[in-house]
């Protein structure tokens, strides 16, 4: 692979690397200096990938959110921390998170939740709840929804 990139060459890349899936702004930055390109540069590039609407960070967070639930089955802690350690804003993910429907965000959790608890195979109780509890907080569901759901799975299972 060659080293130096002309501008041209840099924009046909990064056009080509947005294109294909959308992209946050510190991606395409990184990218950007993975290339070796300088600051002013890479400023230059992000205006014209904005302004052609390659680069666009509300719609990267609304797909990211949708896919990550849909696809990962990721609760909305995980989705929101995901998204800040890529730099998205407060208000855009606010915007991304409409995106999954009361409905199905309901619906996702107790398919995941019930099938995990199927799974686990612990005789102790109490085992069993951590284990239980622990996944499904890891998977950035909420804590209060999460002990409910373990409350009433533990008294079906009685």
């Amino acid at each position: 692979m060659k080293e130096v990139f002309s501008l041209k060459e840099a924009i046909q890349k990064i056009e080509h690397y947005c294109a294909y899936q959308d992209r946050c702004h510190e991606e395409v930055v990184q990218k950007l200096r993975n290339m070796k390109m300088d600051s002013e540069e890479i400023d230059q590039i992000i205006t014209h990938l904005i302004n052609d609407n390659f680069l666009n960070e509300e719609r990267f967070a609304c797909s990211f959110a949708r896919g990550k639930h849909r696809i990962k089955h990721w609760g909305k802690i995980r989705i929101t921390n995901e998204l800040k350690f890529r730099n998205i804003n407060q208000t855009l993910i606010n915007i991304a998170l409409k995106e999954i429907s009361p409905e199905e965000y309901f619906e996702t959790f107790e398919t995941l939740a019930n099938r995990n608890w199927e799974s686990i195979r612990e005789t102790n109780s109490l085992k069993k709840r951590k284990k239980f509890c622990d996944y499904m907080l890891r998977r950035g569901f909420e804590s209060n929804l999460v002990y409910e759901k373990v409350r009433d799975l533990e008294n079906s299972d009685q």
